[in-house]
């Protein structure tokens, strides 16, 4: 059976949902997650439906800056690729077609952006600017 692409708010949430469920369950990822987001979860996932509502249905709900809150995590290009690969897979088993491809193309471009400022701050001798 053919699936269906993201279309909808609630096909957002349903994305978003299922994602941070293996998020939150991956061994690599998950006990990075949990500690910094414990009785926060609802807020979080509040935050991401915003977040993907704006960058993939063009609707502006999503008020704030993506990366300032990971800029202290202890993360590194392993789990960016964990989280990558939980994102693509969570998008293929839900969704296909363009807005799904999109999506896909987002994260991973998210990630590298990322990594790059990651890497600079680590790097600067000053404080960030965040």
């Amino acid at each position: 059976m053919a699936k269906a692409d993201i279309k909808t708010l609630d096909d957002i949430k349903l994305m978003v949902n299922t994602f941070y469920g293996r998020v939150q369950e991956d061994d690599l990822i998950g006990p990075i997650f949990n500690a910094k987001l414990e009785g926060q979860w609802p807020v979080h996932l509040e935050k991401m439906y915003t977040f993907w509502q704006t960058i993939l249905l063009d609707e502006y709900t999503y008020q704030g800056r993506p990366f300032p809150p990971h800029a202290q995590l202890p993360i590194e290009a392993e789990h960016f690729e964990r989280w990558l690969q939980l994102f693509d897979k969570t998008v293929n088993d839900l969704f296909e077609g363009p807005v799904a491809d999109e999506a896909k193309s987002r994260g991973r471009k998210m990630a590298a952006l990322f990594q790059v400022k990651l890497e600079h701050i680590r790097q600067s001798p000053f404080k960030p600017l965040l």
